[in-house]
């Protein structure tokens, strides 16, 4: 590898880890906005969101300026190749931290629910999910990329019973209907947030055995989370907010 070259990785790999941090961060706010009703931190969610766009398409460009000028090969290659798809999943991380933080801002408009949803659990494992996986890209550990992929039929579980909760409380408590679609979003959110950590996942095992297990038995047998949100309905076919 050329001076020039592992120069340009090096920043490369500062730029991802530092976008990396600012997603997590964000979502951790986004959660804490909702749990404490918290309209000035939402805001600092949703305004930060140009910041991220930002960082992702530098992130892309210095991607492929090195493909263009360095054609790297090998584990160099392999290395950008996955930078340019967990920038991508970074990016809508961050999207989905701003819908959680908005949908919280509505939240608080409206009576608090008495209801018991598991969002408060939904959304810790979702973190913890996001910090191991970018604990995992800084570290190369495989191992532990696969468990992300396996944590996220959990996730799964839990917003399909949220769901199934909402729907009927929704039949007992009709007035409480825009509250409850809001929980729901946030749980559709959170349950995203997971699909993209499990996406990073699939492409650090690429990175470390040059094989992509997307859509394999080797992880989580979902095959459904793809990269583009617009193309996953909420369950029941509810719209979004």
């Amino acid at each position: 590898m050329s001076v020039h070259l592992q120069r340009e990785i090096d920043k490369l790999k500062r730029d991802i880890l530092t976008l990396s941090a600012e997603v997590e961060n964000d979502v951790r706010a986004a959660v804490r906005a909702v749990e404490n009703r918290d309209a000035a931190l939402a805001e600092r969610v949703i305004n930060r969101e140009a910041r991220i766009n930002a960082m992702e398409v530098d992130v892309e460009e210095e991607c492929l300026k090195i493909l263009a000028l360095h054609q790297p090969v090998a584990a160099d290659l392999r290395y950008i190749i996955a930078v340019l798809k967990i920038n991508q999943d970074l990016e809508r991380i961050g999207d989905l931290s701003v819908h959680i933080a908005e949908r919280g801002l509505y939240l608080r408009g409206l009576p608090p629910i008495g209801i018991p949803f598991r969002l408060g659990e939904m959304a810790d494992k979702a973190q913890a999910m996001l910090k191991k996986v970018l604990d995992a890209f800084v570290s190369l550990n495989e191992a532990a990329a696969r468990e992300v992929c396996a944590a996220d039929i959990e996730i799964d579980a839990i917003n399909l019973e949220i769901f199934q909760q909402v729907r009927k409380s929704v039949t007992l408590n009709p007035a409480l209907f825009e509250s409850l679609l809001q929980v729901m979003s946030i749980s559709r959110h959170l349950e995203r947030i997971a699909d993209h950590a499990t996406n990073i996942a699939e492409d650090l095992i690429y990175l470390v055995e040059g094989r992509i297990v997307r859509h394999t038995a080797e992880v989580s047998d979902k095959s459904e989370h793809g990269r583009d949100d617009a193309k996953a309905p909420a369950p029941g076919g509810l719209k979004e907010g």
